[in-house]
């Protein structure tokens, strides 16, 4: 780890810093390249974080992205475990984490700097480095924990467009946000020789409030986006989604799978847009127009230009990355006009804001000035002219040199590289020698390359001639950027814009049906999006949902690919991306809360029983009536008894936040202890979904043993559910008089229970409130979403009656 900083004030940077803690000499910051092993969404984020000493738990973050000049601030109210900010760190994939060094304890030698230090570090920090096991976390002096300076950072930085007034009113009473901020970009002065230009980075306060919280073990369960095996596998949401041309989309795409937008008005927005998009026409109209932008990284392009640096312009190599900087700009600018091209005509709102943020007056400026990169005029300076000719001159003498060699040795070629131009010769030599005055010759499969002292020399004079044209450019270029600095906001809002538009289209290529939102979770013939990818066309069995407030709690009894389908499903609607469904109707969440796996936790010295309680009482903390929970096999990590009394508890908890609640068990005894609750689906849904958990009994013959196994899902249990265990136990060749004994014992257990249920008084009285409550249910969505003709409304008005008369009759 990294020492702590030790120089500078607490104010920010106005001008060149005398107090500089390296004497080392300081390198530019770039953005950094990409390798064969790094991928297109994957980000470098630093990540400042800071928790309040209150019982509130608020919790400050600033996160800057190095590679697009982005930086986000947060503050949030978390909970005792800290998944609202463990959400938010793993949505910004940080490549270090910076925190209080009055948060590590004296026993964090590693870590902590000098000074006083508490006995114990915080829980904050525990829980990131628990978290984040390979991400560096760094301590920041709490000196530089300003909030003053924090804010005067933002109103210094902040590019010049129409959200710089939102971002500063937002910001200004944010007082962790803002002291992580201080020490995010004091770390990047005095640690990474890092200057910001003024109005260059895109500043936003990012409101919490506004995404789906999805915690990182959901994240990973789910295979939002990455599979359990391996975080490069496209076997998840992401890689069945990601069709997207530009990085920008791509990492876009990915903070939307793990933090939809839960505002309507926008979700129904991306759907108008993905609707049309797939059509054909204009399906391949935004297609070639992206085709263009096609492994280009508009983001950290810009992210180049922010850096405040005072460049070597006497060295040709930065001069060089300069101009080749801007050639990369110009080839991107330059085909934004295809794009918006694309959109024209269309009428959709979300359309025409896109098609606008890329025609920016700006744009086309910046597009004019940096065409004065091919060409600086001549004669405005006699050296540069000078150097073009020499250049030139050099140029073709080398031309020459080979033409004489060619005609004296016959098929030589010229071949160029990093160091100049080489001879080469693609043909077997005769006594497997070259003519004298050859030097340098390299054999690699019969083709020959060589040099020679003539060719060296000439090579090293328009090596001289071209720095210094490139030299004697600099100030054109320089003040080529300077003009692209004070432009910036236009490059970031093109950005967003593209990235947008590229990752609608990208939603148009896989799903089918447009979900509709009503408040009430219905689907009809949903698949498992992955797994649908993954298994062979048809495999995929559909099921069906149907969830309301009268039905909030549903018991499943089987597998968790049923919960899994409908949780990723949900993630797809409110990210505005048709489902994979016939139907699909939708409620806005707040929340996706799951406790899918039953592994124990190695890392956190969790057995699978205490693995189940941590997760289980984080989403008790954090459930609420708009949350969406799946649970699967909860309590089984304990013994029977007290894992049904246990999961017992727990659903009540959660039967009384009114959210919607998958509870997937083989604790059978459930269905009798929730019966009383009025919101507990009525019948338990039997799953079966991709494996052999549960069956229909059938006539055994020769081909068939006697018990079918069941695909899709069924409302109500199978007749003699109970017996299912008995049944595959004799399948199973157990001893025939324990069989005959296992059966006396489980039917007389099954007929006193039987038997007490029936006369049980209060359970006629929770089968009359269950009537009442899907009866106010019923009425109140033909109500607000009814479009049947009267005669057909009232008909089926009257069913309700019928049915509501006879359970009355039936519990009297």
């Amino acid at each position: 780890m990294s020492r702590p900083l030790t120089s500078g004030s607490s104010r920010p940077w106005t001008g060149h810093s005398t107090n500089r803690p390296y004497t080392a000499q300081s390198r530019p910051a770039t953005a950094r390249p990409q390798t064969a092993v790094s991928s297109r969404h994957e980000t470098s984020y630093i990540v400042a974080v800071l928790e309040g000493r209150s019982l509130g738990r608020d919790v400050g973050m600033a996160a800057l992205d190095r590679d697009t000049g982005k930086v986000n601030l947060i503050q949030l109210a978390d909970c005792p475990t800290y998944v609202k900010t463990l959400h938010q760190l793993h949505l910004h994939m940080p490549s270090l984490i910076l925190v209080p060094d009055t948060f590590l304890s004296i026993a964090n030698d590693s870590l902590a700097s000098g000074g006083k230090k508490p006995a114990t570090t915080s829980l904050l920090v525990q829980c990131i480095l628990e978290e984040f096991e390979s991400v560096s976390v760094e301590p920041v002096m709490r000196k530089y924990w300003n909030e003053t300076a924090g804010l005067e950072f933002v109103n210094q930085l902040c590019i010049e467009d129409d959200e710089r007034a939102a971002t500063l009113i937002a910001s200004a009473n944010k007082y962790y946000a803002l002291s992580a901020a201080s020490a995010l970009f004091k770390h990047a002065e005095y640690k990474l020789n890092t200057r910001f230009s003024p109005s260059s980075l895109r500043i936003r306060y990012v409101q919490v409030d506004g995404t789906m919280m999805i915690d990182p073990e959901t994240a990973r369960n789910l295979k939002l986006v990455g599979s359990m095996a391996s975080k490069k596998s496209s076997h998840s949401l992401f890689g069945v989604l990601n069709h997207t041309y530009t990085a920008m989309a791509a990492r876009l795409l990915r903070v939307n799978l793990l933090a939809p937008i839960t505002s309507q008005n926008a979700i129904d927005a991306r759907l108008d847009v993905v609707e049309p998009a797939r059509s054909e026409d204009r399906f391949i109209e935004i297609k070639d127009a992206l085709k263009t932008l096609i492994k280009m990284d508009f983001d950290k392009i810009i992210a180049t230009f922010t850096v405040a640096e005072n460049y070597d312009f006497a060295s040709a190599k930065v001069a060089s990355a300069r101009v080749t900087l801007m050639l990369r700009l110009r080839s991107i600018v330059k085909n934004l006009p295809l794009v918006a091209n694309a959109l024209e005509g269309s009428r959709l709102q979300l359309l025409q804001i896109v098609k606008d943020m890329i025609s920016d007056s700006r744009l086309e400026e910046i597009e004019a000035v940096n065409s004065r990169v091919y060409a600086v005029e001549a004669n405005c300076n006699r050296l540069l002219d000078v150097a073009r000719e020499t250049y030139k001159v050099n140029f073709s003498d080398i031309f020459n040199l080979n033409s004489e060699l060619s005609k004296k040795h016959e098929l030589l070629t010229l071949v160029h590289q990093d160091t100049g131009f080489i001879f080469q010769l693609k043909f077997e030599l005769e006594g497997n020698e070259l003519p004298r005055g050859f030097i340098n010759v390299v054999d690699k499969k019969r083709k020959y390359t060589f040099s020679s002292l003539d060719l060296q020399k000439r090579n090293a004079r328009m090596k001289d001639a071209q720095d210094e044209t490139l030299v004697l450019s600099a100030k054109v270029i320089n003040d080529l950027i300077q003009f692209v600095v004070a432009n910036i906001g236009a490059l970031y809002k093109a950005s967003e814009a593209v990235a947008l538009l590229d990752m609608l289209w990208s939603f148009a290529h896989t799903s089918i049906m447009r979900p509709e939102f009503t408040g009430t979770l219905v689907i009809r013939g949903g698949r498992h999006p992955v797994l649908e990818g993954v298994q062979t066309a048809g495999m995929t069995v559909p099921n069906d949902v149907y969830c309301c407030d009268s039905s909030s709690f549903q018991i499943v009894q089987g597998k968790s690919t049923y919960l899994r389908q409908i949780g990723l499903l949900t993630v797809m609607a409110m990210s505005g991306c048709f489902v994979s469904a016939e139907y699909g109707s939708f409620r806005i969440h707040g929340a996706l809360l799951t406790r899918l796996s039953n592994d124990d936790d190695m890392k956190k010295s969790l057995s699978t029983f205490a693995s189940e309680m941590a997760s289980s009482a984080m989403i008790l903390g954090i459930a609420t009536s708009d949350s969406l929970i799946l649970i699967v096999e909860l309590g089984h990590g304990t013994s029977p008894t007290e894992g049904v009394g246990i999961s017992h508890a727990i659903a009540e908890r959660l039967i009384r936040t009114k959210a919607y609640v998958f509870f997937a068990t083989h604790f059978g005894e459930l269905s009798t202890t929730l019966s009383r609750q009025p919101s507990v689906v009525g019948h338990v849904k039997n799953c079966g979904a991709d494996r052999t958990d549960f069956v229909q009994k059938s006539r055994r013959s020769a081909a068939n043993f006697g018990m079918t196994f069941q695909n899709k899902i069924v409302d109500g249990a199978p007749e003699d559910m109970e017996d299912y265990g008995l049944d595959l136990a004799r399948l199973a060749d157990l001893p025939q008089d324990a069989l005959v004994e296992s059966r006396r014992v489980a039917d007389k257990l099954s007929e006193l229970e039987a038997r007490q249920h029936e006369e049980s008084r209060t359970t006629k009285v929770a089968i009359r409130r269950k009537a009442l409550l899907r009866l106010k249910t019923q009425l109140t969505q033909a109500l607000d979403h009814s479009t049947l003709p009267p005669e057909e409304l009232r008909n089926y008005v009257a069913r309700f009656q019928k049915e509501i008369t006879t359970v009355s009759h039936d519990t009297l």
